[in-house]
């Protein structure tokens, strides 16, 4: 399970609605790591990406058992989304948020992705703890701000230094 997301610099991923910021470089660095894959994600984050999911697989997370996604399905869990995901054939899942996502998953993980905004937020919706004990950067790719990015950003790889934590039924 892989966790995908851009943070600020004082770890957020939102200010409460949407992506805080403009950053072409990095959306196109979402679609090419996800392109074809199976994707979780809360329906808000959903909602809020309307039209992103024509070559995915998304999996909507939500408490809601009335709700229905125009396109993909619903799943009731982490667990779940693995369980369907595996059925599916996939062999990796991506959490694409939002903040309640990521915190339910974060301990099934074993990859972490992460555009790092040069950016403080100063409050909102937070990413989930990266414990650097747990986890060891195996890739990196820096950006300076230019004519289309107002911020400095930086591409993250990170690998799971111990075997993520089973989901509730065994599975990973």
């Amino acid at each position: 399970m892989t966790l995908i997301a851009a943070v600020s610099a004082d770890g957020f991923i939102s200010t409460g609605t949407g992506v805080p910021w403009h950053l072409p470089r990095d959306k196109e660095h979402f679609r090419r790591a996800t392109r074809s894959q199976w994707l979780l994600i809360g329906r808000r984050t959903y909602e809020e990406m309307t039209g992103w999911f024509e070559e995915h697989h998304p999996l909507v997370l939500t408490r809601s058992p009335v709700y229905v996604p125009p396109a993909g399905e619903v799943v009731a869990s982490v667990a779940e989304a693995m369980q369907v995901a595996a059925a599916g054939g996939a062999s990796e899942l991506f959490v694409c948020g939002g903040g309640e996502a990521y915190a339910a998953a974060m301990p099934c993980a074993d990859r972490l992705i992460l555009t790092h905004v040069d950016s403080m937020l100063g409050s909102g919706v937070p990413f989930p703890p990266v414990n650097p004990a747990e986890w060891q950067e195996t890739a990196r790719e820096d950006f300076p701000a230019d004519a289309t990015h107002a911020h400095a950003l930086r591409f993250s790889t990170y690998e799971r230094l111990r075997s993520p934590a089973q989901a509730p039924d065994g599975t990973l």
